[in-house]
């Protein structure tokens, strides 16, 4: 199994901002489960976590687990999240940085079947001089058409 590029990719952008003087933010999915954050500051199911160096302390990157101590209100919390939790990196000065599709939880993660499965098909009743004509009809429609792809949005919301 491979390892998620997740942690490396935040570490890398947390790098580019900070170097470019700019203050980097993460957006992170308040609810997934386990994370260790002040729920009193989610909105929407999110909370947005200033991690500038001058901002927090003890940061601590790993590939499992992203920790660091931050003051909410003059009372310093030990913050923690997995790198799946995190939807979003990005500059509070304008706003450049890397959204990152949402994960499923673990517990859904654990119910999915990481391998396709095969099951029964009915029988149709349709002779086999039928299903000839079916499968070269099914070859002919198998092309890609890039309309009926799903589009997908933007994870980013504003924050002033």
């Amino acid at each position: 199994m491979m390892i998620s590029n997740r942690p490396y990719m935040i570490r890398a952008m947390f790098d580019w901002i900070v170097d470019n003087d700019w203050t980097p933010h993460v957006q992170v999915d308040a609810n997934y489960p386990g994370i260790e954050v002040p729920m009193d500051f989610a909105q929407d199911g999110v909370i947005v976590l200033n991690v500038h160096p001058n901002a927090i302390r003890e940061l601590q990157f790993a590939n499992d687990w992203f920790s660091f101590k931050a003051r909410f209100q003059g009372i310093e919390r030990r913050l923690g999240f997995p790198p799946e939790a995190v939807l979003a990196i990005f500059a509070r000065e304008n706003g450049q940085g890397m959204p990152f599709p949402p994960e499923p939880y673990p517990e859904e993660a654990a119910e999915t079947p990481s391998k396709p499965t095969m099951s029964a098909v009915k029988d149709s009743g349709v002779s086999d001089e039928g299903s000839e004509k079916t499968a070269q009809k099914t070859d002919k429609d198998d092309k890609p058409n890039k309309s009926n792809k799903p589009k997908k949005g933007s994870h980013l919301s504003v924050v002033k």
